[in-house]
């Protein structure tokens, strides 16, 4: 089971925001030239995210997976030089497979933001 199935379906319960916000990273880390200190960042965030510790305050009603975004969008924002559209064209092609129909709408928004 490769990494991508593994938080397949812990993913696709979040939210379209975050799942394609962890695709975006993924996929900027599979770069081959994305340097070393923008993978660890990437690591780290995908860290926060499944860390066990983390998953009692994405249970609160209100806050839920706040955090969990706010962790991925900074990410973003800081490598967003790594993130492509050769990026976000592979994220979309993984969250359409995973989810089906997807609102662009929502995408767009992210993508504005990096």
């Amino acid at each position: 089971m490769g990494f991508l199935s593994s938080i397949k379906e812990f993913l696709s319960k979040t939210g379209i925001s975050i799942t394609y916000s962890a695709l975006l990273l993924y996929y900027a880390y599979k770069r081959s030239d994305t340097p070393i200190w923008a993978k660890r960042i990437i690591t780290g965030a995908f860290g926060y995210l499944l860390a066990p510790l983390d998953a009692l305050p994405d249970f609160t009603p209100f806050l839920g997976f706040t955090d969990d975004f706010s962790v991925l969008s900074y990410g973003l924002v800081t490598l967003a030089a790594y993130v492509d559209m050769e990026v976000r064209i592979q994220a979309r092609k993984t969250l359409t497979s995973w989810l089906g129909k997807v609102d662009l709408d929502q995408l767009r928004v992210i993508d504005e933001k990096i």
